[in-house]
Parts: C-alpha cells; structure tokens; sequence
C-alpha cells in the first residue's frame, strides 16, 4: 500500500478566454498548492473500489486507467478539503491516486504519459502532479514551473450557506456575459505582473477571479490580507498575510461569516 497527501490549491490568478474547439475555455491562471489536504493511500486489490467519499467520480477514473496492465486497485481517500469549493480538492485526490498506483505498476507510465492522461481526466489535475507553483495556459494544463514567494499565510474562508453552482454553470455565466471580451489584455496584465513579482506583497498585482467575485475579498484586505480572491469557481475565499498573528486574529473576527482553514504554501514532495 502506498500512502500520500492530496493538497488543495488556491488560483493566486484566475484570467478566462473564450470557449476552445474541444470544449473547454481559454485561460492563464497562477496555481499555488497549500497544506490544507486529503489523505489518499491504494492499493493492489481483487477488485476496484474506491472508499471514504461517496461522492468520487474522478479516482476511479485514475484507478481504471491505471490498471490496463491487468492490475486492479482500490484507494481509500480521508476528506478535509472541503468539496465543490474551488480549491481542487477532487482534481487532487485524482493526481495522488494517479501517481500512486502508477508506482505500484510493474511497469510505470512515464511522466509524459502520467500527464497526457491527467489532462484527459480533467483541466486541474496535471498541476497536482507537479512541484511548486506553475502558470497553467491553454486549457489551464500546459504549466510553467514559476518561482514565487512562498512565505506568507492563507487564510481560507468557504462562506456559510453558499450555494455552489457547478463549474459549467460558473463558465455558462461567464460566457453569457461576454466575459471573455479583453483576454488578450488581462492576459497580458497577468503575465506582466508575474515578472514582477519579487515578494508576496508582490502578487497584489496579479488581476482578480475572471469568473467569480465575493464581498468577502473586502473584508479580509480590511481585516490586513494584502491580497483577497476567489479561488476556482467559487465559492471559497482566500487572504493572504504577511504575519501569523495577523491571520489569525482576521480568521477569529471573519469565521462567523463561514468554515474557516488557516494553512500556507505547500509542495506535495
């Protein structure tokens, strides 16, 4: 049995284009991992089985896809990231079992391999079998290793109540809108902006969520994030501090406002 972390992520930028020919949408966004994650371990088994979520789709995927060479696996994955929140936390739960039930071939894919499937299984994934912060273009699954600083706090806040709607739902929004109107510009501002930055104050710069917004962001840059946005689609929230005293007095004041998780940049090696 092999056993490993599945970390969230938060999209420290998030700039969306219009719809591709294969369906899914134009887009520049700046990944960061953090320590806030899953627990994920497989296993050889005589049978397919994936346990500890009901709701999983995408691990099995990767298990199925794993096992063409005759071997069957069964995972079993432990939840703290929460689910349908914008932090990736299936994509990450897919790449880790991906990953380890490839080591556990007799003959291992080879990472070209790994990530041609991981970008068949979804737009997130082939970031959560990388190190360290990447830019994602195209699709979001052509990455770019990046060098940020890694230094600060992560506040995360998932608002009470909110009503997720699915990711299609966020991009058919946005599309109704003609949201995509001035890719090329606010891509161009985004990748400016990263040769830029030099200190987490930095990344201030970088331009806000295309696709979603909460009142939220304002109070926590009023609570002292010196940078507050929306990850993903939504709906979790995120600040980042340069202090952990600072953090951690705006996490006691906003956790009325929903669940709250204080964690930081993180790789998953």
């Amino acid at each position: 049995m092999k056993r490993a972390s599945a970390a969230a992520k938060i999209n420290l930028g998030l700039v969306v284009g219009p719809t591709r020919a294969d369906g899914r949408h134009e887009l520049v966004t700046v990944y960061q991992r953090v320590a806030l994650s899953d627990r994920v371990a497989v296993k050889p088994s005589s049978k397919l089985e994936v346990t500890g979520f009901d709701g999983d789709t995408l691990v099995r995927r990767a298990l199925e896809w794993a096992g063409s060479d005759g071997t069957t696996f069964a995972a079993r994955i432990e939840k703290r990231i929460p689910v349908a929140a914008g932090l990736g936390g299936g994509s990450s739960d897919a790449a880790t079992a991906l990953r380890l039930a490839n080591e556990l071939r007799t003959k291992p894919y080879d990472d070209g391999q790994l990530h041609e499937h991981a970008r068949e299984l979804g737009a997130d994934i082939p970031f959560f079998l990388a190190n360290g912060p990447q830019l994602g273009t195209g699709d979001g699954t052509e990455l770019e290793s990046l060098d940020l600083p890694q230094d600060y706090w992560v506040l995360i806040v998932l608002p009470r109540d909110a009503e997720k709607s699915s990711t299609g739902d966020v991009f058919a929004e946005f599309d109704a809108r003609n949201g995509a109107n001035g890719f090329d510009s606010r891509r161009s501002e985004l990748l400016d902006a990263l040769d830029s930055v030099k200190r987490p104050r930095d990344l201030t710069a970088l331009p806000k969520n295309d696709l979603a917004t909460s009142p939220l962001t304002a109070e926590l840059e009023t609570l002292g994030a010196f940078r507050a946005d929306v990850t993903g689609a939504g709906p979790a929230v995120y600040g980042l501090f340069l202090h952990g005293d600072h953090a951690r007095a705006a996490q006691k004041r906003i956790s009325p406002k929903g669940r709250t998780w204080l964690t930081a940049p993180a790789w998953y090696r």
